[in-house]
């Protein structure tokens, strides 16, 4: 039995795909997309197409499914969505142009984190890849943009590297072999892509990056020390990953620096998830802080208002160039706007044109954008930073002039279909398109010139797809024929010649098409190249614009929405007057505004009230407030004056992390965890309800040393929402806390809300008047309302307990009648002790319980003595 063979077209594509045995691998085969084996079964099942099978392999029909070529890139987006890699291969040899399968290869490699189509994209998302390194002392990350030419990197620490990686929310993450990220970062939705380790070593990296920009070494990016080994591996196995993905060295990426925690205010996972700057809790994309300020007439400016918002700056110098901005442009945003409204996505236009990719019409709409943002008339007045991002379009004239001259008005959407290059632009493109055009114009010409110059009048210059172009003479007049005439096919009544200029018309007519075709294509190849000299200047242009529109954008807002301009001060203060959320303002009728002061004298606000009263909205308001105030933007307030602030830190909600095996309350105290590790006194803590997910005691005695480990040892400005009153006693013993409460009016057995500040501790929680709202059945309600009175009643007869945060009695609480020895004030000294300890059962008290205990017997004692 002769042994199975596998197809010459099947080795060929076995050879590709086991060099990509980790990806979906597109074989071009005419005007399909190819997918076999393995591959069609997995792409059938994704893309819900149809699962065939086309001849044998060893005996076993080879199952197939296919794509369309030109609907490639829808399968394409759905496929890098769904987290997969895919190889593109190409036919790149002629058909029938030797013994064998057509000439194939893999000219691209589309991965989550390496896209620059436009199918592939978001508009409004920036998308990053990002590569993460470590040494014996050090966690390097490396990230990159192929959109914008961002790459960057930054030494961090294990504990700070999920934070550093939710911020950067990068599309896909490059690890070494054997290397895991944290596990609080396993539920992201990035696809993590393993390399060899070699690929990380800091001597390839050095290599790779010098070479790529040019340099001797990497001082000049600061990245020269031992200490940048990591960082340097990492950005190396980054640049190799991408030139091995767009099978070239991409062009546009501007230089790498090295970023710092000293640039921009610190948060962590948590206060961008709480803060819900981009996303909501739900995972929507609105209402959030970013989709109610994105008023930006360009994708490329909503992009960079979504990083501004990620990205709140510290430096005071570069916040006050924003504010200037937006300030002048006060009276300028309506016109402005107007103009950007008319300017494409140039950032990933230049994107494209850096890694070959671009396409006809990417060339026409840079060049109208570039013309109006050359044409734009800006007042600068009062702004030097207005003044460097107008100067910046000047720069792009001439590659506006280039463009003008050589692409069509209205290009065709595919180079193949023609009507690309301008005409003028090429005088041999311009005669076969003359050609091509005019065909019979030079016919009837050649037969009028011909018919002079022989004086045959039966002369006629005609085509037929047989024989071509001739001229037919009849039978008479054919004895008559020039010596230049060359007899091409004899009739009965005539005879067709061929002379050597109709020849040549001939073969330029035939292939004056397919040879304008190709001579488009070269033409704008070496357009590309070109205009690739200019990427420096196009990204330049793209940043400015970009920044133009988010700051015409914060002008616009401040004046519809009445926002101020913050004041920033040197010492330690947050003070703002009637505060409004930026975001549930734009959702309500009425909002009701709030101040705010934190000071050196008052650190920690305690905030009580009733649920639904507000306390979770007014603390976000803060912090956004304070963000917003570092973007360069204006704040929805009266008036905001803002000290030195270096991270935001939130604890606002939880719940369970089943990935990590992680209950909602370990979820809570990791978090709070983190935060008392990690805040300073130039901190803004926000803490919601903390220690709620456990029992009241040990909620109450870990909520009370948690605030004081805040007043005391961080020190930061914290705003400490609570629903145990005791806390509120807290003033009591620490002047730098203060107590402030979200007021509300009973009517009745009704409750309304009033959303307003008022100083002073909350006199009740409201909480069956909440439940009424919730919509709880009414005997629900009134056996709640029942055991309520009961409780208070026990509560007002029992003896009370110690308060364990204030040891020794406030005044307040002898007027009320509340000494712990009130109940035995009618025994003798020397029994109190006695007929207290007599009434204790040891075996029913938790440990927290028996504390509480120790430290009332202890005053009991100081009292009797």
């Amino acid at each position: 039995m002769s042994k199975p063979t596998v197809s010459p077209m099947m080795q060929q594509y076995l050879a590709i795909k086991s060099q990509h045995a980790d990806k979906l691998v597109f074989y071009r085969m005419g005007d399909f997309y190819e997918l076999f084996l393995d591959d069609a079964v997995e792409a059938a099942k994704l893309l819900d197409i149809t699962l065939t099978t086309r001849g044998q392999m060893e005996g076993v029909p080879i199952k197939m499914a296919g794509v369309p070529f030109h609907a490639a890139e829808q399968y394409l987006a759905r496929l890098v969505k769904m987290g997969k890699s895919v190889a593109v291969c190409e036919q790149v040899g002629e058909v029938g142009a030797g013994k064998g399968p057509v000439e194939r290869k893999v000219v691209r490699i589309v991965t989550p984190g390496t896209l620059t189509d436009a199918a592939f994209l978001e508009d409004k998302e920036t998308n990053r890849i990002a590569a993460v390194n470590s040494d014996k002392k050090h966690i390097a990350i490396a990230w990159a943009s192929l959109q914008s030419g961002e790459f960057k990197t930054k030494l961090t620490t294990a504990d700070k590297l999920a934070d550093e990686l939710a911020r950067l929310q990068a599309a896909e993450i490059l690890l070494p072999e054997g290397k895991s990220l944290p596990d609080g970062f396993q539920a992201t939705s990035a696809n993590i892509t393993r390399l060899n380790s070699w690929q990380f070593a800091a001597d390839a990296g050095t290599k790779l990056l010098t070479e790529y920009f040019g340099c001797q070494d990497l001082h000049g990016f600061g990245l020269d020390g031992k200490e940048h080994e990591a960082a340097v591996g990492a950005a190396g196995a980054l640049l190799n990953y991408i030139r091995l993905t767009q099978n070239l060295m991409p062009q546009h990426l501007d230089g790498i620096s090295l970023e710092t925690d000293s640039q921009y205010i610190g948060m962590d996972a948590a206060t961008r998830r709480n803060l819900e700057i981009t996303q909501t809790l739900s995972g929507k994309k609105s209402p959030t802080l970013f989709s109610i300020l994105d008023g930006c007439a360009t994708h490329m400016g909503s992009r960079l208002l979504a990083l501004w918002l990620h990205h709140p700056l510290r430096s005071r110098a570069h916040i006050r160039a924003r504010q200037e901005a937006v300030a002048a442009l006060g009276s300028q945003y309506e016109t402005l706007q107007g103009r950007l409204k008319n300017i494409a996505d140039i950032e990933r236009i230049a994107a494209r044109i850096a890694v070959g990719n671009s396409r006809p019409r990417d060339l026409a709409a840079l060049r109208d954008s570039l013309f109006a943002l050359y044409e734009i008339e800006l007042s600068t007045e009062g702004s030097s930073l207005l003044e460097t991002l107008k100067a910046v379009f000047p720069e792009t004239l001439p590659v506006a002039e280039t463009l003008k001259a050589a692409v069509m008005p209205e290009p065709a959407v595919w180079l193949k279909d023609g009507g690309v290059i301008n005409q003028g632009y090429s005088a041999e493109l311009d005669e076969l398109r003359h050609i091509q055009n005019h065909g019979d114009e030079f016919l009837l010409d050649l037969e009028a010139r011909e018919r002079e110059r022989t004086g045959l009048s039966t002369l006629k210059v005609e085509f037929n797809r047989i024989h071509g172009f001739y001229i037919e003479l009849s039978k008479v007049q054919a004895e008559q024929a020039p010596a230049d005439y060359q007899r091409r096919q004899t009739l009965k009544n005539a005879e067709r010649f061929i002379t050597p200029e109709l020849k040549i018309f001939e073969d330029k007519v035939l292939t004056a098409q397919e040879q304008a075709l190709a001579l488009e294509k070269r033409l704008f190849e070496a357009l590309l190249k070109e205009v690739q000299t200019a990427l420096p200047q196009l990204q330049k242009a793209a940043k400015a614009t970009a920044a133009l529109d988010v700051l015409s954008t914060f002008a616009a807002i401040a004046a519809e929405r009445g926002f101020v301009c913050p004041e920033f001060a040197d010492y330690p203060v947050i003070h703002i007057e009637n505060g409004r959320h930026p975001v549930v303002e734009q959702q309500v009728r009425h909002f009701t505004a709030n101040h705010t002061r934190l000071d050196h004298k008052h650190r920690l606000m305690l905030l009580t009230g009733p649920n639904m009263g507000g306390k979770s909205t007014y603390m976000r308001q803060v912090a956004h407030i304070v963000l917003m105030a570092h973007t360069g933007s204006f704040v929805p307030a009266d008036a905001a004056q803002i000290g030195p602030i270096d991270q935001i830190f939130t604890r606002i909600g939880a719940s369970d992390d089943l990935a990590s095996n992680r209950s909602t309350f370990m979820v809570e105290m990791s978090e709070t965890a983190y935060i008392l590790h990690h805040a300073t006194d130039q901190s803004l803590v926000l803490m919601d309800e903390v220690g709620r997910g456990t029992s009241t005691f040990d909620g109450l005695a870990l909520a009370h040393a948690i605030a004081e480990h805040l007043l005391q040892k961080n020190k930061s400005f914290s705003l400490f929402a609570t629903h145990y009153f005791e806390l509120t006693k807290l003033p009591e013993a620490h002047a730098t806390a203060v107590n402030m409460h979200l007021s509300a009016l009973e009517q009745g057995q009704d409750i309304v809300f009033l959303h307003h500040i008022k100083p002073g501790p909350a006199s009740k929680s409201y909480g069956i008047a909440v439940a009424k709202l919730a919509g709880l059945p009414n005997r629900a309600l009134k056996a709640a309302q029942k055991h309520l009175s009961e409780l208070e009643a026990q509560a007002a007869n029992a003896q009370p307990q110690l308060d364990i945060f204030n040891l020794i009695p406030s005044e307040q609480d002898e007027s009320d009648g509340n000494r712990p020895s009130e109940k035995y004030e009618d025994a003798a000294p020397e029994g109190v002790l006695t007929k207290a300890l007599n009434l204790l059962n040891p075996d029913s008290l938790t440990p927290l319980e028996a504390l509480s205990e120790l430290y009332r017997l202890k005053e009991l004692s100081r009292q009797s003595s």
